[in-house]
């Protein structure tokens, strides 16, 4: 299956439970776009969080819209070319909790 296939709403259900099983606080569902917020302990670990995941984000040649002020990064996942939620939303929602993990952890 290509990762832009357009998800039913029973996978991204599936999706959504695996990724909140594993999340810090949960992503959310909001129209048709996969939502986080990340409140980091100071500006510089909110920039380091977006320059690591900036780099997943070319491997995956998929990009979130984020909005950042002073320690707080807002996440949105869409894919555009298909107008809602893929595979490669969900992957990149995964790595994004992982290095959040490292970062919050002091490590």
């Amino acid at each position: 299956m290509d990762k832009r296939t357009l998800f039913t709403q029973e996978q991204i259900n599936d999706e959504l439970a695996k990724l909140n099983a594993e999340a810090l606080s949960p992503w959310e569902i909001k129209e048709s776009k996969l939502l986080r917020r990340y409140d980091f302990r100071s500006f510089g670990d909110a920039i380091s969080f977006i320059a690591q995941i900036a780099l997943e984000c070319e491997k995956f040649d998929h990009h979130p819209r984020w909005v950042n002020v002073w320690n707080v990064v807002e996440i949105s996942l869409f894919t555009f070319k298909v107008k809602g939620l893929t595979q490669l939303d969900f992957e990149l929602s995964t790595r994004m909790e992982r290095l959040a993990k490292r970062l919050l952890a002091g490590g």
